[in-house]
């Protein structure tokens, strides 16, 4: 009595669900609880909620509970159905479990927590003591969840960016949430029927919501955006880290190019200095600043070409878009009288984009929380072993990178 007692505290049941028997077995590592309900109760059909007779009962099933004493728990019963006039024949809901699960509620919540916290689907097996298909069902279910439960809210500040799914020509489109840091919509591919499936997703209300939209400098997510989003041509800012990142590797040409003509001559001062022109000068270390030093005093096409690339950065500290596209138009007349080609390409490229690099400064937005999702994406991936399925990739992302509400009710 003592047993059935407890157990009934621990699951939590109420009437009229009773803990009927207690038994401990040894051999598999688990207690047994079985669970019953008084002859003659009614329950309600699951559509209409019309309290009804009991038609008759499943065959047997059971569900995984929390461990007892490192004991599996496992709940034993047999479901009710009904005979809605409306509905036909129904299985009743059971208080412990949400429909089709074999685990309680209870155990799906710590799941979910377990999963959050490891990060790791096979690290979370080995906690929860559970295969690889039972573990990513709860993963699943708790998606399922959370998209249906997600609130059609304003969404003034998105990111679009492409992430690589399998190695080669093998692309994901994600759309961003920038203010809450969170996946809102993913497609396949990268190209402009991507980017338009991934914002189609969003609905009409937050289509309607967005104020701005960061990207690269991608043709097809300009395309895309101008065709899902109203008016989207004032909105578009091509994201600064990924022009600095086109305006460094443009140093770098730079420097290759005369590193290999320097050393014909017997020259090799540009050796080992790759990463000094490729790093931010704030972050320069002081052996690499000393470097620097010395390697700039020497008036190289390298030096020039990081000079134009440093000149660019104040692009982004202007007051607005008009002093801002005026700052640029005197960097370019500097950049394009040169000789240096990889920055004259970078100039014209900007050039092309202008009003929706300038847009910047109208609205403040950048798409480094892509870029560090994109790191967590990545992690994840990794400590998983790798995804060779498209759609549980995406149904990670959305669990590790949704923002949703997973746990079951």
């Amino acid at each position: 009595m003592q047993d059935r007692e407890l157990y009934q505290q621990i699951l939590g049941l109420k009437s009229p669900w009773t803990v009927s028997g207690v038994a401990l077995n040894i051999e598999q590592q688990r207690v047994e609880v079985r669970v019953e309900h008084p002859a003659g109760t009614r329950f309600c059909c699951p559509d209409c909620q019309q309290e009804l007779s009991c038609y008759d009962h499943t065959e047997e099933r059971q569900w995984r509970h929390l461990d007892s004493c490192q004991f599996k728990t496992i709940l034993f019963a047999r479901i009710p159905r009904v005979e809605c006039p409306v509905h036909g024949v129904k299985q009743a809901r059971v208080p412990w479990a949400e429909k089709g699960s074999r685990f309680t509620v209870m155990f799906e919540r710590f799941a979910i927590q377990v999963l959050l916290a490891t990060q790791n689907v096979k690290g979370a097996m080995s906690i929860l003591r559970t295969k690889w298909d039972q573990t990513w069902s709860i993963l699943e279910r708790a998606v399922a969840r959370g998209r249906a439960r997600k609130q059609d809210v304003a969404i003034p500040r998105v990111g679009i960016d492409e992430k690589a799914f399998l190695k080669g020509q093998n692309y994901i489109t994600l759309v961003y949430d920038l203010d809450r840091s969170t996946v809102e919509a993913i497609s396949d591919g990268n190209d402009a029927d991507a980017g338009f499936a991934a914002l189609s997703a969003l609905s009409q209300t937050q289509l309607h919501s967005i104020e701005a939209i960061a990207m690269d400098m991608s043709a097809a997510y300009v395309k895309a955006a101008k065709q899902a989003i109203p008016l989207a041509e004032t909105k578009i800012v091509h994201d600064r880290f990924h022009i600095m990142q086109m305006a460094t590797k443009g140093v770098d040409k730079v420097r290759r190019a005369e590193h290999r003509k320097l050393l014909k001559e017997g020259d090799d001062r540009l050796s080992h200095t790759k990463y000094v022109w490729l790093t931010s000068q704030e972050n320069l270390s002081e052996k690499q600043r000393a470097r620097f030093d010395e390697a700039f005093t020497l008036q190289l096409k390298t030096g020039k070409a990081w000079a134009f690339k440093e000149m660019l950065r104040d692009l982004w500290t202007q007051d607005s878009a008009a002093s801002a596209t005026t700052f640029f138009n005197a960097w370019y007349k500097r950049v394009i009288r040169t000789r240096l080609e990889p920055m004259k390409t970078v100039a014209r490229a900007i050039k092309e984009r202008l009003a929706n690099v300038v847009s910047y400064c109208t609205h403040r937005v950048t798409n480094g929380v892509a870029e560090g999702m994109n790191s967590k994406i990545m992690s994840i991936k990794r400590r998983v072993g790798g995804f060779r399925n498209r759609q549980n990739f995406k149904t990670a992302i959305f669990f590790y990178c949704g923002g949703l509400k997973l746990d079951p009710q």
